[in-house]
């Protein structure tokens, strides 16, 4: 527990560790003087799961430390508990809510209830102690761009199904160009995509791929050892990206076990000691994170409900993740996505026009600038294609990340 406790205040410091000796998480009033703020708990740390105090934190005077007689303070409000009830996902213990795919959505939780998607409370946290700290804030920046895409196909006319289905809509010349060239495939816009990207300085830009089974919610499934796909492959390599596992819908970890084991074989496919997540559908559960973390995956791009843009984790950074059901801190991080494309747009998520779309993320960019935190973006490579905002939309954005 000791460690969990140290790593949420080093965590708030933004890994200042020497800051961190100078915070105390203590009940006993005989060891407040040992410190320039206490934070008092409320008891439920390891314990009990209950909803968080989200009320305005109160700040009272405590003296002088005997260390050193600078100013030192109090704060009654169990901001340690709460930092590790949304950094860990605890409300989805407590809360058995979820849609028809399985997933816990904005609307079940406190945070879309109390209408705080839009503040990172942790963040504000950080800031708080820091200021009382003496300490000064973040420079205004974002610490990481992540520009990621989803490939949950490499095109619609190149499988059996897709022709089938394309012939009888009658897009016929469609699907003879696609099986003339892949590269005339509506859904084939890796090159527009990587064009877009490079636009970015510095941006980390990762594709996540798929190795299921194809059936049901994972469909289609391409042949990771197939032509068209070395023909990705060979793109985003050259492109200097990199490749993650995109798990299945369904939960299952035999094909990414599977996966897993290519790119063992492999070694151009991921780099060894950073392997990138995000699991289809944005599904994710506390058993599924802690499998994740079993499998040795190092960093996942999952965190943020599919209905509404947000802070999920209620911070800009990426954080290691504790399991709040046997409260170990895991070496699984996880990097909070800012934006999915298709929740801006769906009738059943957001259904935002392309300038609402635009005025969200902007408000999410700012937030996110000030706090020194990472962007994550989600565009996929298919929903460029349709008849949405969604081309349009994803350079504007990435203007707005152009300001470091």
């Amino acid at each position: 527990m000791n460690e969990i406790i140290q790593y949420i205040i080093t965590f708030l410091l933004y890994d200042n560790e020497v800051a961190a000796n100078q915070v105390g998480y203590t009940a006993d009033e005989s060891q407040w003087s040992n410190y320039r703020v206490v934070i008092v708990p409320n008891g439920h740390l390891g314990k009990k799961i209950v909803m968080p105090n989200l009320e305005e934190v109160k700040v009272e005077p405590l003296g002088e430390t005997a260390q050193d007689g600078k100013n030192s303070w109090i704060i009654r409000t169990d901001i340690i508990y709460n930092t590790f009830f949304f950094i860990s996902r605890a409300e989805e213990l407590i809360n058995n809510q979820r849609d028809k795919h399985g997933r816990f959505l904005a609307e079940y939780s406190i945070l879309g209830k109390q209408n705080r998607l839009m503040i990172p409370t942790v963040d504000e946290y950080a800031r708080m102690l820091m200021k009382l700290l003496d300490l000064p804030l973040p420079t205004p920046s974002f610490s990481h761009v992540y520009l990621t895409h989803d490939v949950d196909s490499i095109a619609h006319y190149r499988h059996v199904r897709g022709v089938v289905g394309g012939i009888l809509r009658g897009h016929w010349l469609k699907v003879l160009a696609s099986l003339r060239d892949i590269h005339n495939d509506p859904a084939f816009t890796f090159s527009w995509l990587i064009s877009q990207d490079k636009k970015v300085a510095n941006a980390k830009c990762i594709y996540f791929i798929k190795d299921t089974l194809g059936k049901g919610y994972d469909y289609p499934q391409y042949d990771l050892y197939g032509k068209d796909f070395e023909i990705v492959e060979q793109l985003i390599e050259n492109s200097g990206a990199k490749m993650g596992i995109h798990s299945s819908y369904y939960g299952s970890l035999s094909t990414t076990v599977e996966l897993y084991g290519h790119i063992v074989d492999q070694p151009t496919f991921l780099p060894q000691k950073q392997i990138y997540h995000r699991s289809h559908y944005l599904n994710c559960s506390i058993d599924q994170m802690q499998r994740w973390a079993d499998l040795l995956i190092s960093d996942d791009f999952t965190m943020m409900f599919p209905d509404q843009v947000g802070f999920r984790l209620q911070t800009t950074r990426a954080v290691r993740w504790i399991n709040p059901q046997t409260m170990e801190l895991t070496n699984l991080v996880l990097h909070p996505l800012t934006v999915m494309d298709c929740t801006l747009s769906n009738p059943q998520y957001m259904n935002l026009s392309e300038d609402e779309a635009y005025f969200e993320c902007q408000r999410l960019f700012e937030k996110i600038h000030q706090n020194a935190g990472e962007v994550v973006l989600l565009w996929h490579n298919t929903i460029i294609t349709d008849d949405g905002y969604h081309r349009s939309l994803y350079p504007k954005l990435l203007s707005l990340l152009k300001c470091e």
